[in-house]
């Protein structure tokens, strides 16, 4: 680029897309022929396709067949810069965004930075219960899930070996439902004859839903359907139940008078969201309102309030339907902010305006096992095989790099052939996966998250 291309580049309409998922991405892709420099900071250097992170929670694919580098997906547009760092504050009134070094000034600020998980004031069950966000979350869990395995074909205790054999999954939205399949199919199918000394048929799988159903943003006839499909894998699933203690591999569960105490070495987050930080500081220098759990309340435009130039998408905004309710954090929603935000600011330079947004709802799909799924398209809803066929092309068609749609569509395949799982690696560090016996003479598992875990 020649000196007078810089001066004219720095002389465009600058927007700066704080978040790399679905939402800032696809206002990144959205903005590739605009008359506008962008700049994308997220403080990974990958987009991630998080409505499989379960898979590579369960060994079913690896977190390279889900990731795409950022600057690879953008590479082509030349008015578009991609850092990577961290935000840690903002200034509205000067139009700065500051970094964990350095600050960059916008014209447009497109804020993007997701949500967290959320466990409701019992922040301490955090080291033994993960949630599942990141690909450091999906390891960490297939770490744990397999690692139970192992540390039950050592154990000769039947009282302790069953413990090691039992996986409470709290949550029964998505992605609860999806990984406590993904886990009893791995029991009862994919791991049968590998293992000598254990039987992982008698491995107990149980969900647990504050609710009176899984999937509650569902119909209640598929969710119905989803439970039952539970049950027939082999899951034991619990709705109108909250877990109240998690505490020395005791899970406590409160389903209306009753109390039950499960003893559970492996035990998996997956009941609730919080906004990231980021709200909170938008919060505290523009005084836009908040929602219970963080997430933004964006005008119909999705800008805040008295500040035009700044839009918040994705899972970090809450954009109120008319019926009152907000949008659903789903990939298809993010996308379609992104979208929409980017042909609003050019439209802006252009002195003209766009309707308020509008989110086309294509319809909801979640997954229960090898090949069962539920599928809400309005007035058509579908459960079992078709709708799992949809699932799969539908993920498929959302991965971003035409290289990790093949290798997900072929991982499948031989997937759905062979019932096996192909990335079931227990990885880390010296002190990571490793089976040490405690002074009371208990296997425990060494973890990055808890100096001595009991998984």
């Amino acid at each position: 680029m020649s000196a007078s291309d810089k001066v004219k580049n720095q002389s465009l309409h600058h927007v700066v897309i704080v978040g790399g998922g679905f939402g800032g991405l696809h206002a990144a892709l959205s903005l590739g022929k605009a008359p506008v420099r962008v700049t994308l900071i997220d403080k990974r250097n990958f987009h991630l396709f998080q409505p499989l992170l379960y898979q590579v929670a369960t060994g079913g694919l690896s977190p390279a067949d889900i990731s795409s580098p950022l600057r690879s997906i953008l590479n082509k547009q030349q008015n578009t810069k991609v850092l990577m760092g961290e935000v840690k504050n903002i200034d509205p009134q000067q139009q700065k965004v500051f970094l964990n070094k350095g600050d960059i000034t916008y014209d447009t600020l497109i804020l993007a930075t997701g949500v967290s998980h959320h466990y409701f004031g019992n922040d301490q069950w955090a080291p033994t219960a993960p949630g599942l966000k990141t690909v450091e979350d999906a390891l960490e869990m297939r770490r744990r899930i397999f690692m139970a395995f192992e540390a039950a074909e050592k154990e000769t205790d039947p009282v302790k070996r069953r413990a090691w054999l039992t996986f409470v999954v709290v949550g029964g939205g998505p992605t609860g439902v999806e990984l406590a399949g993904a886990i009893a199919e791995l029991a009862y199918s994919t791991l049968k004859k590998d293992f000598r000394n254990i039987d992982t048929a008698e491995a107990k799988v149980v969900l647990v839903e504050g609710l009176d159903r899984v999937l509650p943003p569902y119909p209640p006839e598929l969710s119905a359907k989803a439970e039952a499909s539970l049950v027939e894998l082999g899951v034991q699933v619990q709705t109108k139940a909250l877990v109240t203690n998690i505490e020395d591999n005791v899970v406590t569960i409160r389903q209306g008078e009753n109390i039950e105490r499960v003893e559970a070495r492996t035990v998996l987050w997956a009941a609730g969201v919080k906004a990231s930080a980021m709200g909170k500081i938008l919060a505290e220098h523009t005084g836009v309102e908040l929602d219970r759990v963080g997430r933004v309340m964006v005008e119909s435009d999705l800008s805040i309030k008295g500040y035009p130039q700044i839009f918040v998408i994705g899972d970090l905004a809450n954009f109120t339907k008319p019926d009152g309710k907000p949008l659903a954090g789903v990939a298809p929603v993010a996308i379609q902010e992104g979208k929409y935000v980017a042909d609003l600011i050019v439209k802006r330079l252009s002195n003209e305006s766009l309707p308020p947004f509008e989110y086309y709802d294509a319809g909801s799909l979640s997954v229960i096992g090898r090949h069962s799924a539920v599928a809400d398209f309005g007035k058509v809803k579908m459960s079992g095989f078709f709708a799992w066929l949809i699932w799969v092309f539908v993920h498929i068609y959302y991965l971003i790099e035409f290289d990790s749609k093949l290798v997900v569509f072929i991982q499948w395949t031989w997937s759905y052939f062979t019932r096996k799982r192909g990335a079931r690696l227990i990885t880390g560090d010296e002190s990571l996966g490793q089976i040490g016996v405690d002074e009371r003479g208990d296997f425990f598992v060494a973890s990055k998250l808890d100096a001595k875990v009991k998984a």
